[in-house]
């Protein structure tokens, strides 16, 4: 592989906010790993679309739920492509509950997803670093993006097995960063309301996203924008990027989704 290579590897970037990563990452000189679990015809298109850009693409399926699968994600890589300068650990459950239906069930698989899977690949990535030969002295650290949400300041209720994994990921953030310095950077990057989601129709969306300090919360732009600058941040690390149109700052007793 060329030293001068960079490859970022993003899950979930078949699609919606991932795909818009993987296009701003390959636009800024970095050739892309596209994960997918469902999203084959997706996938393919994205790749299609950064190679056309005149940047290298590969597309690996895994099912991130799944321990074995999460944990050959980023060997395969290695395998296949190279090792990866950047994880952007972008995929994501998010489906409702909150303190009177949680499940035992649905808290663990937005664990597996959300916590233990970012875990996962982040450590793998830590020892395809630490191996012999694995990172020259001379080259900058590598990193590590966990997709957080601007939630975890402004909390509310809704959406619990989502927001207690989330904040377990936004916690590891800071404890992985200690634990990988000096090879690998480990930082967060949390959106406001950036896409429909769920049952939110456009005009709830256009709505709920005009409700934030600066008149726009975000748009993918703004959020592949933010990883872009992350992915090359040499001296960032530890910390989380709100990226949100200030919607942290104001207090809500209900998820924006549910807000008119």
């Amino acid at each position: 592989m060329n030293r001068l290579q960079r490859i970022a590897l993003i899950t979930g970037a078949a699609k919606r906010l991932g795909k818009s990563m993987a296009l701003a990452l390959a636009e800024a000189g970095w050739d892309i790993v596209v994960h997918y679990h469902h999203s084959d015809t997706e996938a393919q298109a994205t790749v299609t679309q950064i190679r056309k850009m005149g940047r290298s693409a590969l597309a690996i399926c895994a099912n991130l739920a799944s321990p074995s699968e999460a944990a050959a994600l980023i060997p395969t890589c290695v395998a296949r492509f190279g090792r990866p300068h950047c994880l952007v650990n972008n995929a994501s459950l998010f489906e409702f509950d909150d303190a009177f239906t949680l499940r035992p069930d649905m808290l663990e698989q937005h664990m597996a997803v959300n916590l233990s899977a970012p875990l996962t690949l982040s450590r793998h990535l830590y020892e395809a670093y630490d191996l012999p030969g694995g990172a020259p002295r001379d080259e900058p650290p590598g990193v590590i993006i966990n997709l957080l949400d601007q939630k975890l300041i402004n909390l509310n209720p809704d959406f619990l097995s989502y927001t207690l994994s989330k904040a377990a990921l936004e916690t590891a953030t800071r404890l992985l960063a200690q634990s990988y310095a000096p090879r690998l950077r480990v930082v967060g990057l949390a959106p406001g309301i950036t896409l429909p989601s769920g049952p939110q129709t456009e005009a709830d969306f256009a709505l709920a996203h005009h409700n934030t300090p600066l008149g726009r919360a975000s748009f993918p732009e703004d959020i592949a924008q933010a990883a872009v600058y992350l992915a090359s941040a040499h001296a960032v690390t530890g910390t989380t990027l709100y990226v949100d149109g200030g919607q942290h700052l104001q207090s809500s007793s209900r998820d924006i989704m549910f807000e008119p």
